[in-house]
């Protein structure tokens, strides 16, 4: 308490007494405390760097960050960069009246620039740089900076145009502020500056001519107007500023030629004008520029030859005459520029013959793309040296008219990073010697005419990040030694006649993101180990021979199908082609041979050999099983039905009594449990034997309304699998357990029946129908909204996510089990049921849950895969499309088959996703919940399991993509 008073009377000082106290007294050091103790209460200073700040000292000479003068002992310097600090720029920097340094840069610091830091008369130096301060420059803020020497605002958010009154820093050496948002005209006083050594305004909306008076900077040694939007020609006064040794004018609209004037910048190292739109020729008189180091005049209107001159910069490090319309052959006398490190003159007219010089310049960079070359590489390349090989990093002569073989001699250039030939009309094979080639990141020879095979000493170049060979001739093999490039990211080899098997070594590149290996003559499977490339994007292998299956992965299970046509004996979703099913083989007994073994063909059956092919094995067999089933399930009927009509019998007769709670089991009796509350049960049992009160059939029995004493209805389903349920203390166990999930979209399991020959299952009576009908058969346009199908996704994924935190799977998912109650939240019902089966067996289980047909997860269908959550999550997937399209899982028309997962999955790939939202309240869906709502349901659908999100991951994506609760009103 004692500090927070003292320290709200030093703010009371300085803010109201300040003038007084300072008037009144000698100067006195508090000044300075005070003044930086009321700046740090304006910021937030999360890592505690201005913690050795303290109130209480006498001086703040020792105070982090702070300098003082050593005669005066008053604070000549505040540097505080990278302080992470934020917050505003407080008055308390006012109090510092000897301060000749502030430097605030890299920090967070917001707000306007409301201080009027003129009033520091002895600033020299203010650098708020790489802040997030923004606002206009306040008019007066330059009025008395006399003193200033060094300005920089960069990388703010400065806004407004700059003020005139800049030119009231008549000894400013460097104004630096540029990566703000200026805009409006360059202020011509700003060349009244003539002092001014240093001046960057690049990256703002700065824009107009260049106003004339530059020649007035005398002292100008580098001049930076970058990413502006000046027009207008270069002033001719340019040339007066003669100390110049950088000018930036790129990215701007300035046109015209270049001015004469320039000639005398004889100092100038850097010259920058691409990205404009300059015409004419290149001027002889660049040549007399012989400081220039770096020369960027690309991606302009430039035209004519290069002049000559241009051999006498010998300091040249850098050209670069791209993207113009530059013609005729490079001048020999560039053979001058002895230390050349990058030349790109691509994208011109340039023609003739690669110049042997170029490769005995020691070039780091050679980039001739894009022009009319001809010719072979070999003289070129045999006039290179030993020095000159070992510098070259970036080979790019790709888009020419280059003909003859790759010299042999490229295996010699042992620093390559980049080689890029394509385009042009080269023949004969890759030289073998391309493996020695160790750094190359990118090796691009596609569209040429090479012929014969990869070589294998390609896997030599384990650095390969790029290998792009497509639209050759090449034959043979795919090597397996590409395996060894193991930072291959983008493979191409499609439009050749390569054969033979896509290798298994490509499944060790496990950075492998592209891949294209169409138009080829590939044969065999696809290894399986493909699927273990997890970061594959795109996967091409249409138009080959290859066949089998696709590998199951993540990856493959959703890939285009136009990423795998033109393989007839492919097969798999992607192909819409089913693979065929491998079976046991049949046993078959050869009735003349009392030693035949199980499984063998007869050899002589009826003085004749007959070999029974395999589709008459295969519909052999599923005649059997369907006869069999027939006969199984009458036999199961009839024996349910019997002791159904004993049990039923017994309980209507017998009274309430009958129910009590004692676990008495015989012929006459059952027992009830109800999980709450203990209703009279007996004045509803007339439900069970009578059809009317019937709400429905599924897989596990049928289901009747009945109301109980109280006025109350439930709704009991009878088990028509018997036979098949657990004894009666396990189907007990896992019915409590049922009992117990609880959760306002489940539907309430209030309690259950038990005799030897009959169970029932006592459920809430939910009233409002089910979503089957509302979406397939509702009539009279009273369709779902997009608010009520939405709700109806979300209320039915926490359900899911209620069950499966219990270790409770559903099974049986489907649009019939959800019914809908009064107020039209949704309520998951059947949920469980096959946990009163003695086992899990899955084919006992799919024959009982057919109806289901659409919704069930692959691994249904493989004894090897474990049925979990996941296939629940599977059959939510295929609920959600069905909402959302409003078509059925699998819809059959007269002459094919629709999946729906395959039908927006395909209409998802070809952008046409739109198209599957149900036309019926299309104009009221809204894009940006409708469309990420289907991508999640195809997420869930993934063939893998492990690729599929968990219930409560669902739960949490579909509340992100719920729009904000104002505009639903307008959607419902």
């Amino acid at each position: 308490m004692r500090r927070l008073l003292l320290f709200g009377g030093l703010v009371f000082i300085l803010v109201i007494l300040g003038p007084i106290f300072v008037n009144g007294l000698n100067p006195s050091l508090n000044d300075d405390v005070l003044g930086l103790i009321v700046f740090k209460a304006d910021v937030q200073d999360p890592h505690g760097k201005l913690a050795s700040w303290n109130e209480e000292d006498d001086s703040p000479c020792n105070w982090d960050g702070v300098k003082c003068n050593p005669r005066s002992n008053r604070v000549s310097e505040l540097v505080l960069d990278g302080f992470s600090l934020s917050g505003k720029l407080g008055r308390g920097l006012l109090q510092l009246k000897f301060l000749r340094r502030l430097s605030l840069a890299k920090n967070n610091l917001t707000g306007s620039l409301s201080l009027n830091l003129s009033q520091l008369s002895n600033l020299r130096t203010v650098d708020l740089s790489e802040n997030g301060l923004s606002g206009p420059i306040p008019i007066d803020f330059f009025q008395q900076c006399g003193s200033l020497r060094s300005l920089s605002l960069a990388k703010n958010k400065f806004s407004g145009q700059i003020p005139t009154s800049l030119s009231s820093c008549s000894m400013l050496a460097t104004m630096n502020i540029s990566s703000n948002q200026f805009s409006g005209q360059l202020p011509a006083e700003i060349w009244s500056l003539y002092g001014l050594r240093s001046l960057d305004l690049s990256d703002n909306f700065l824009e107009g001519e260049i106003p004339m008076g530059i020649e007035g900077l005398s002292a100008l040694r580098a001049i930076n107007l970058h990413k502006n939007k000046f027009v207008g020609e270069i002033p001719d006064g340019i040339g007066g500023c003669m100390l110049l040794r950088s000018i930036d004018l790129s990215e701007n609209s300035l046109s015209g030629g270049l001015p004469s004037s320039m000639q005398k910048l004889s100092f100038c190292n850097d010259l920058s004008l691409q990205s404009n739109a300059f015409t004419g020729n290149i001027p002889d008189w660049i040549g007399e520029i012989r400081s220039l180091e770096a020369l960027d005049l690309s991606d302009n209107t430039f035209s004519g030859q290069l002049p000559t001159s241009i051999g006498q910069l010998r300091s040249l490090k850098l050209l670069n005459i791209s993207t113009n319309s530059f013609l005729g052959v490079l001048p020999e006398s560039m053979n001058g520029c002895v230390n050349l490190l990058v030349l790109d003159i691509s994208h011109n007219s340039f023609s003739g013959n690669i110049p042997s010089w170029v490769f005995r310049l020691g070039l780091q960079q050679l980039i001739f793309s894009e022009n009319r070359l001809v010719g072979s590489m070999e003289n070129a390349f045999a006039a290179s040296t030993e020095n000159s090989r070992q510098k070259l990093v970036a080979l790019d002569i790709s888009h020419n008219t280059l003909s003859g073989e790759i010299p042999s001699a490229i295996g010699y250039f042992s620093s390559l990073q980049i080689l890029n030939l394509s385009k042009n009309s080269l023949v004969a094979g890759i030289p073998s010697n391309i493996g020695e080639l160790k750094l190359l990141d990118i090796l691009d020879l596609s569209e040429n005419q090479l012929n014969g095979s990869i070589p294998s000493e390609i896997g030599g170049v384990a650095s390969l990040d790029k290998l792009i060979l497509e639209k050759n001739f090449l034959t043979g093999d795919i090597p397996t030694s590409i395996g060894d490039c193991s930072m291959l990211t983008y493979l191409s080899l499609s439009q050749n006649d390569l054969t033979g098997p896509v290798p298994e070594a490509i499944a060790k590149l496990t950075y492998l993101q592209y891949v294209d290996l169409s138009s080829n003559k590939l044969t065999g499977t696809l290894p399986r180990e493909l699927a273990n490339l997890g970061r594959l994007l795109s996967f091409n292998i249409s138009h080959n021979q290859l066949q089998g299956e696709l590998p199951a992965g993540a990856f493959f299970n959703t890939i285009s199908p136009s990423s795998v046509s033109g393989n007839p004996a492919l097969c798999g979703a992607p192909v819409n082609r089913t693979c065929p099913i491998v079976l046991p083989k049949p046993i078959v007994l050869n009735p003349n041979s009392s030693d035949s073994a199980p499984g063998s063909i007869p050899t002589n059956f009826g003085h004749e050999k007959k070999i029974l092919s395999i589709s008459a094995l295969i519909a052999i067999g599923a005649a059997v099983v369907i006869v069999v089933g027939v006969i199984a399930i009458t036999v199961l009927n009839l024996r349910v039905r019997s002791s159904a009509s004993r049990s039923a019998a017994a309980l209507t007769f017998s009274g309430a009594d009958d129910f009590s709670h004692s676990p008495s089991t015989d012929a006459n009796s059952g027992k009830l449990v109800i999980f709450s509350g203990d209703p009279d049960f007996s004045t509803g049992t007339h439900a069970l034997l009578n059809k009317d009160c019937e709400l429905g059939r599924g897989g596990f029995g049928a289901v009747y309304r009945t109301v109980l004493k109280d006025g109350r209805s439930v709704a009991i389903k009878k088990l028509t699998v018997s036979s098949l349920v657990k004894s009666q203390d396990d189907f007990e166990r896992e019915v409590k357990k049922l009992g117990e999930a609880r959760h306002s979209n489940l539907v309430t399991l209030e309690g259950y029946y038990w005799t030897s020959s009959l169970q029932l299952l006592i459920y809430e009576f939910v009233s409002g129908g089910n979503l089957y009908k509302l979406l397939h058969e509702e009539s009279g346009g009273n369709y779902l909204s997009w608010n009520e199908r939405f709700n109806i996704i979300l209320g039915t994924a926490k359900s899911l996510a209620c069950l499966h935190q219990m270790n409770i799977i559903h099974y049986n998912l489907k649009s019939s089990n959800i019914l809908i109650d009064g107020s039209g939240e949704p309520k998951l019902a059947d949920y469980g049921l096959a946990r009163l089966l003695p086992m899990l067996d899955r084919y006992v289980l799919s024959s009982k849950i057919q109806s289901a047909l659409g919704y069930m997860a692959p691994e249904f269908a493989c004894k090897t895969v474990k049925i979990t959550e996941k296939c629940d999550v599977y059959g939510f997937g295929v609920l959600i499309l069905e909402i959302v399209t409003g078509k059925r899982p699998v819809e059959y028309m007269e002459d094919d088959v629709v999946v729906l997962c395959d039908m927006v999955r395909g209409a998802l790939e070809e952008g046409r996703v739109e198209e599957c939202l149900d036309g019926r309240v299309q104009g009221k869906f809204p894009a940006e919940e409708a469309i990420p709502v289907m991508k999640l349901g195809l997420i869930c659908t993934s063939r893998v399991p492990s690729n599929r999100p968990d219930m409560a991951e669902v739960v949490n994506i579909l509340e992100l993509i719920r729009c904000p609760s104002g505009s639903q009103d307008e959607l419902g």
